[in-house]
């Protein structure tokens, strides 16, 4: 069986010349080499490169898809809160406007509800295509899973955190609201 080196020979690829100054510097290559080492292959490293880039790239593509199951799980925990904790809102007939991704949302909710949002107990929650009303603990446990599904919840002021509010017996005249 001829050699690569043979058979180019022959074809007229390669001069004889041209042959024994690769196989002398093959020569001294091993020659130079200390012994006990195996000379490297380089199609070997570069299968090994290739095995190392493939497996990070698999890596990668799993953590990836991690992420995703992930936020798929939270996602059906918000939807599983809003659904078991979310306020009736049929009788409602006053709009409350507020602002969701640059534009003016409306929904329509009773007055004691559009009282409750703007003093902070309740909140605007926006799952799966549709603005929920919750109570501002269930928007509190919304917010630790996903911050932007909560849409308004407003702050309580230091004046407002019990039921004794000062005010309560005065009656806010109607031409007041907007």
């Amino acid at each position: 069986m001829a050699s690569l080196q043979d058979q180019l020979l022959k074809a007229g690829l390669a001069d004889e010349k041209k042959a024994r100054t690769i196989r002398s510097e093959k020569r001294k290559q091993r020659k130079q080499q200390p012994k006990g080492t195996a000379q490297v292959n380089e199609v070997e490293e570069r299968a090994r490169q290739a095995r190392q880039e493939l497996a990070e790239r698999d890596r990668q593509l799993n953590l990836e898809r991690k992420k995703q199951a992930d936020k798929k799980a939270v996602q059906a925990q918000i939807r599983q809160l809003v659904e078991t904790n979310r306020l009736d809102r049929s009788r409602g007939e006053t709009s409350y406007q507020f602002v969701h991704e640059k534009k003016i949302k409306k929904i329509f909710v009773d007055d004691q509800m559009v009282d409750q949002l703007s003093r902070g107990r309740l909140a605007v929650v926006f799952v799966s295509g549709e603005y929920e009303l919750v109570a501002e603990g269930v928007a509190r446990k919304i917010m630790e899973r996903d911050e932007s599904a909560v849409v308004v919840l407003h702050d309580r002021t230091a004046e407002d955190q019990g039921d004794d509010d000062p005010y309560a017996g005065y009656e806010i005249p109607d031409d007041l609201m907007w």
